[in-house]
């Protein structure tokens, strides 16, 4: 079926018009800008919404999300300050923040942001020694960051944060970290074997010096106990031999008394002889016992008095 002259142009009219509605109306996703040139040249930057332009001047030369993004940075190998290669990769993460700048300051925010931070990175890494790579990589962190941030300015970009996502060592370093890692541990052991046998020691020693305090204690209570009962011993034995005394000097003052007290010494004297006697045969006897009759009639009269 052919189609006549009248209906050809009719339909290219309406394709004119569909394209020309396309062309003119737009609408901008939520957190996404879009940048508008007028002629080859910037015009303005359409937000989130529904926006309609000219047709066949108005052109959306740029679109950027506003969203923060996550962008891998390839691995890259890195010496450090004791000269030990390391292979490092990341993530940097980084938000637009102003679309025209990242349209026109820089052809490629995102790639820019790579080698700027794979470069960054190399050059932290070359200030310090291998040991510290692990240590401080917050530290390392924050340095690229910064060093990012200020030359992302002029991109209209600011960069959130980088996080070092792996660090692989070469195998001989991991073989000499590994041995040094044993030997660690194995001196800690034996330092904490050491500190237990010292407690040990210690703990010992602290318990025959307390039993032998306890023990010294026990012998210093022993003794005082001991002088208390003799002294007490001492002092009822004295009372006792004053009570006696007191009662003897009582009943010698009683009527009779002395005499009493003739009769038992002249018993006890007479006595001592006798005893000696039977032990004896030869006896020393003092100049007073010559008299013996005027002993013995002295102890006649005190058995006389006795009686009465």
């Amino acid at each position: 079926m052919e189609l006549d002259i009248p209906t050809i142009i009719m339909l290219a009219i309406v394709a004119l018009v569909i394209i020309t509605l396309v062309k003119t109306v737009r609408i901008v996703p939520q957190r996404s800008a879009f940048i508008v040139e007028r002629l080859g040249k910037y015009a303005k930057t359409l937000e989130a919404g529904f926006h309609i332009l000219i047709p066949f001047v108005d052109k959306v030369s740029y679109q950027h999300t506003l969203k923060e993004e996550a962008i891998d940075v390839p691995s890259q190998a890195c010496v450090t300050k004791d000269n030990i290669q390391v292979v490092v990769n990341g993530v940097i993460y980084l938000q637009v923040i102003d679309p025209k700048l990242a349209s026109y300051g820089i052809s490629d925010y995102r790639y820019a942001g790579i080698q700027l931070a794979q470069t960054t990175l190399r050059s932290v890494v070359g200030k310090i020694d291998l040991d510290k790579t692990f240590e401080e990589r917050e530290s390392i962190n924050v340095q690229v960051v910064q060093a990012l941030d200020e030359a992302a300015k002029p991109w209209g970009v600011k960069v959130m944060r980088y996080e070092i996502a792996d660090i692989e060592l070469p195998a001989t370093i991991l073989d000499a970290l590994e041995k040094q890692m044993r030997a660690e541990r194995e001196r800690r052991a034996t330092v904490a074997e050491s500190e237990g046998e010292r407690q040990a020691k210690i703990n010992v020693s602290e318990g025959q010096k307390q039993e032998t305090i306890n023990l010294s204690e026990a012998e210093k209570l022993r003794q005082i106990n001991e002088a208390e009962g003799k002294a007490r011993e001492i002092e009822m034995i004295a009372t006792a031999t004053a009570e006696g005394i007191r009662r003897v000097a009582e009943a010698i003052n009683l009527e009779g008394g002395k005499d009493a007290v003739n009769l038992r010494v002249a018993e006890q004297y007479v006595r001592a002889f006798s005893n000696l006697a039977k032990e004896n045969n030869t006896m020393i006897l003092p100049a007073e016992f010559a008299d013996i009759g005027g002993a013995v009639a002295a102890i006649t009269r005190t058995l006389d008095s006795a009686k009465k």
